[in-house]
């Protein structure tokens, strides 16, 4: 298949452009592969993010069931997923909301807000919040939460972490930027609503891929996801700005629960786990004597790194869960199921980590009966600011 994974096509994807969060994968890549896996089944993605799978399957005709630890993100997917609503609602809803929105100036704000946004810009969108949180409808509260970083005059890296030192040269007003975003997400409406027709059933639960509790046994023809990379991206932080918004987060310390939630991905999650347990977990014996070695050698990187990142027990928690995940999906996929990851392998500190092998491995451990694996794509050869210089690769991982 031709069709490239990266998350870049969904910013002109209907719907899947209604929040950019670039951690993700294509919309059009999910259709393309399950209209190469033949006849409509249930298909599951263990990690839903945004929702980009029950997103494509609805077009293709899969019934499905997404499953994400994040509650932020999992509404976020919720939300998309009422792209069923009425188009002239939401115009006529949105209006309402900014001719009865009032500057709210409440205070104390949290100090990461008091640093992205001016008092009146802030007073405005808290104003609109007050309405959108009476009317109850997610799909503007959406809308919302979609306008906060253009409202913002706080920098943005690429990867979604604020920077509030770093200030960008246009900032969009509250009102505007909501009707706006109204505007173009009912359009979307309108479009997807003329060419799919009546949408099987899609749902986004809230739940861990380490046991995917919500699905029951037997029931996915197919598995389409992609987990986290074992890259030390912070999943937690990524969205910190919206949820300080909500009332979810605030300063660092306030993300330590969320992060207990969230397959161990990075260093912030580690930073108090005993490694001998996760090395002698029985769950990574087919892989336990190149994990040691790996171990070892980032244990030796820490040890001479400045800041000394958890990177070595990172990557020994990561396929501990990655495994835990491996049997939950054995247990709900039918005999004859196909599992697709969108996965990339990792080297921090420079140490190589093969990923898709070792994921492999470990399904085959917990039942699966073969696997392979096909490179998209090359990453980390740009090595401008790049911590390392070791040529990374990204590209699906299929298992039946």
């Amino acid at each position: 298949m031709s069709t490239p994974t990266t998350f870049a096509d969904n910013r002109a994807l209907p719907v899947h452009r209604w929040f950019r969060f670039p951690a993700g994968y294509s919309g059009t890549w999910v259709t393309d592969y399950l209209r190469e896996l033949g006849p409509a089944g249930q298909v599951l993605d263990p990690f839903a993010g945004c929702g980009t799978t029950p997103l494509a399957a609805q077009q293709g005709g899969w019934v499905s069931i997404g499953i994400e630890a994040h509650p932020f993100l999992a509404r976020v997917a919720r939300a998309k997923l009422a792209w069923t609503a009425s188009p002239a609602a939401l115009r006529k809803s949105a209006a309402t909301a900014v001719a009865h929105a009032k500057p709210n100036h409440a205070a104390p704000e949290p100090p990461l807000l008091t640093r992205c946004y001016d008092a009146v810009t802030l007073a405005e969108l808290r104003g609109l919040q007050a309405v959108v949180d009476e009317s109850a409808d997610e799909l503007l509260w959406l809308a919302l939460v979609a306008i906060l970083r253009s409202c913002s005059h706080a920098g943005t890296a690429p990867w979604q972490y604020v920077l509030p030192e770093r200030r960008k040269g246009r900032v969009a007003a509250p009102s505007a930027a909501f009707l706006a975003q109204v505007a173009a997400m009912a359009d979307d409406m309108e479009a997807l609503q003329s060419s799919v027709g009546i949408p099987v059933a899609a749902q986004v639960a809230d739940g861990d891929a380490r046991t995917c509790d919500v699905v029951a046994d037997g029931w996915a023809d197919a598995v389409v996801t992609s987990p986290p990379y074992a890259n030390n991206f912070d999943y937690a932080d990524a969205a910190r700005l919206e949820m300080c918004f909500l009332g979810g987060a605030d300063g660092w310390g306030d993300l330590s629960e969320l992060r207990r939630t969230l397959t161990r991905s990075c260093s912030q999650q580690v930073g108090r786990v005993a490694v001998t347990p996760l090395l002698e977990d029985p769950s990574v014996a087919p892989i336990r004597g190149e994990l040691v070695a790996v171990y070892d050698a980032l244990r030796a990187e820490r040890a001479s790194r400045a800041g000394h990142k958890a990177y070595d027990v990172m990557v020994a928690a990561y396929f501990v869960d990655m495994a835990a995940t491996w049997q939950a999906l054995r247990r709900v996929c039918r005999r004859d199921a196909t599992v697709c990851m969108v996965v990339g392998d990792s080297a921090p500190y420079g140490v190589p980590v093969p990923v898709e092998r070792w994921l492999g491995e470990l399904a085959l451990a917990a039942g699966f009966s073969s696997w392979s694996f096909e490179k998209v794509r090359d990453r980390n050869v740009k090595w401008r600011n790049r911590k390392h210089r070791v040529p990374l690769h990204e590209g699906r991982l299929v298992v039946t």
